[in-house]
């Protein structure tokens, strides 16, 4: 297989064009993702309901819970779903 940038002249006008294909269709893909995407408006902030004593705790709370189940429960998990533990734990396979 040649490579772009060899001594031949032919091989130098078909390496620019690539190159000039594939920026073309960066820009064209590009563009139509700009035009497609719509603005998005955010959720009106509530003081009222962000300042509830159950929020407080659950803001810090639910970085625990993340923690606890990326270290603990999610290999706990993929360890139950092997051979043999997954007959003993009657583990089945989802049915996506």
């Amino acid at each position: 297989m040649k490579r772009c940038g060899g001594t031949g002249g032919s091989e130098m006008g078909h390496c620019s064009r690539s190159g000039m294909r594939r920026s073309i269709v960066a820009t064209l893909a590009l563009g139509a993702l700009l035009v497609t995407a719509a603005p998005v408006a955010a959720d009106s902030y509530d003081p009222q309901e962000a300042g509830h004593p159950v929020r407080i705790i659950a803001y810090a709370v639910h970085p625990v819970g993340v923690i606890l189940d990326l270290l603990i429960f999610r290999p706990m998990h993929w360890i139950g779903s092997r051979e043999p533990l997954a007959t003993f734990f009657g583990h089945e396979p989802y049915d996506d």
